[in-house]
């Protein structure tokens, strides 16, 4: 079985744009040709690749195929960029982030490589404890991630920890936590939850109460909007030293347990494929993180 360039820019095009007909616009050709592509694709391999949803999902069995189409466009690109030759277009490279990460320290170091490469990036943002999957699925590249074991055919450095600490408003830590921070009070307080995978306040719920508690909870799943809503009033949260510091500062906010924090160690897993421009990007991102996050555990 031989597997063609073209079925391969065809499924990764799908799966990136999401669905057939933005896959036709960004391959110039019509939907119909799309799907005729992934139908004979699908024909060859006997494996359904894509969940025909919107979003278009990619199967399990797609995750090879994907990461093979990724690796090739990388190595055209490398290779273009050696030889002085102009590829059909930019490089897109995919990477997966946690939210706080991107919100703090994570984009400028991007910003330098696409100054000097000639590449743009495709953003997924997700949980810390989720971005290892969308690796191991070929859906991108690289990922910060808090899994310390590398994913398969990838490599594994550490970039330091995220120090996060809970914090309201001082109205907010006067009403609902008079005497402290109680396990009786954390089972009233109203808190704030990124979105329903976002562990992190349950984490610290769970050290304070010793068992599970289930306080009324905000979700709000925007990093900025989160500080902002714990800013508000809205309820208390954990939340990482770039974000609460100003404020801290202000009087804004004030720590509600300054004894326990909850460190986050995050690492920077990647493809194990000799590449120069995916290695300037773990560069730049892994001088970026050791300049803003702390060292150890």
């Amino acid at each position: 079985m031989r597997i063609q360039r073209e079925q391969l820019e065809t499924l990764a095009a799908v799966v990136d744009a999401g669905t057939f007909d933005a896959a036709a616009r960004r391959l110039g050709v019509t939907p119909s040709a799309i799907s005729q592509r992934m139908k004979a694709f699908e024909q060859q391999l006997g494996r359904v690749l894509v969940v025909r949803s919107k979003p278009v999902r990619a199967t399990e069995s797609a995750a090879p195929l994907l990461r093979l189409a990724r690796q090739l466009a990388l190595l055209e690109h490398d290779a273009g960029t050696a030889l002085g030759v102009d590829g059909d277009g930019e490089l897109s490279i995919p990477l997966a982030v946690n939210a706080d990460s991107m919100a703090s320290w994570f984009l400028p170091p991007l910003a330098r490589v696409a100054a000097e490469h000639r590449v743009t990036f495709d953003l997924h943002r997700e949980d810390q404890e989720h971005t290892a999957a969308l690796l191991a699925a070929g859906t991108v590249m690289a990922a910060v991630t808090s899994q310390s074991r590398a994913v398969p055919g990838c490599t594994v450095t550490a970039l330091g920890a995220m120090e996060y600490r809970a914090v309201a408003t001082p109205e907010f830590a006067a009403r609902w936590f008079p005497r402290g921070i109680t396990a009786d009070a954390v089972a009233d307080a109203p808190m704030l939850d990124f979105d329903r995978d976002d562990e992190l306040q349950s984490r610290y719920l769970r050290l304070v109460a010793r068992g599970d508690v289930h306080p009324p909870r905000h979700f709000v799943p925007a990093s900025a909007d989160f500080a902002l809503a714990v800013t508000l009033g809205l309820g208390w949260a954990m939340l990482p030293d770039a974000q609460a510091d100003a404020p801290r500062r202000s009087g804004a906010l004030v720590d509600l347990d300054p004894a326990r924090p909850i460190r986050v160690p995050l690492y920077w897993q990647q493809w194990d494929l000799r590449s120069p421009v995916l290695d300037a990007v773990a560069g730049e991102v892994l001088a970026a993180a050791r300049a803003s996050l702390v060292s150890g555990r």
